[in-house]
């Protein structure tokens, strides 16, 4: 991966409570998110005692790499909203703006936390479709604005097998949000991963959320993993 390629954007915890329907106990719970980048999901939750670890290959780089690229890109991707807003619901978030304000004051939160958050492992070096966890070492794993959005970019074998990693390494449930590519369309992909999640035994839903900026994008995919580790726990 390139820095100079990476265009970094990050959302709060409101924002992922919406995006995944997360109660006070899930953030209780022992949390894994995938793709998590500058958002300072990690740092609220560590802040309300919760216990999670973000991956992202973007935390290969120092804090000052990551600073100097959110400080590259901000004044480009705030012109481009303001060029594209007509794209957006604008229901959670009012305006330009506002969104400005959210994403570069969760990046900001992200920056000050990092390195503390690297020396405690809560930021770790990992990306799908390979993690270096053991089986059934999170609750829940999350996995926002990355599979399924990005469907031009990766291929069929990799939405699938990063989304059997992230069953391997959960034991109760996997979310991902949105469903849709960037072109505001349902992804190709999600059909065949439904049906191989379903023959594979996993329990799937799609819940409507209580989150839409992108247009369209206001479901995500829930998997329960929960009956592949009883079957684990009941081998002889």
């Amino acid at each position: 991966m390139k820095l100079e390629k990476i265009v970094p954007w990050g959302r709060n915890l409101e924002e992922y409570q919406n995006m995944f329907q997360l109660t006070k106990e899930d953030l209780q719970s022992n949390i894994l998110g995938c793709g998590d980048g500058p958002s300072s999901f990690n740092f609220e939750v560590t802040k309300l005692d919760g216990n999670i670890i973000s991956i992202d290959p973007i935390y290969q780089f120092t804090k000052n790499e990551i600073q100097k690229r959110i400080d590259e890109t901000s004044s480009v991707v705030s012109e481009q909203l303001k060029q594209n807003k007509n794209d957006f619901i604008w229901k959670n978030i009012k305006s330009v703006d506002e969104l400005i304000n959210i994403r570069l004051t969760a990046m900001n939160h992200f920056i000050k936390d990092y390195e503390n958050g690297k020396e405690k492992k809560r930021y770790i070096h990992n990306e799908l479709p390979k993690l270096s966890f053991e089986n059934d070492s999170f609750d829940l794993v999350l996995s926002s604005h990355f599979l399924f959005l990005y469907s031009e970019h990766f291929d069929l074998q990799f939405h699938i097998d990063s989304i059997l990693e992230m069953c391997r390494v959960s034991k109760k449930e996997v979310k991902i949000f949105p469903l849709l590519d960037l072109k505001n369309k349902k992804s190709q992909y999600l059909e065949p991963i439904l049906d191989i999640l379903k023959n594979k035994g996993f329990e799937t839903k799609i819940i409507k959320t209580n989150y839409e900026f992108q247009k369209g994008a206001n479901e995500l995919l829930s998997i329960n993993v929960y009956n592949k580790t009883l079957e684990r726990n009941s081998l002889p």
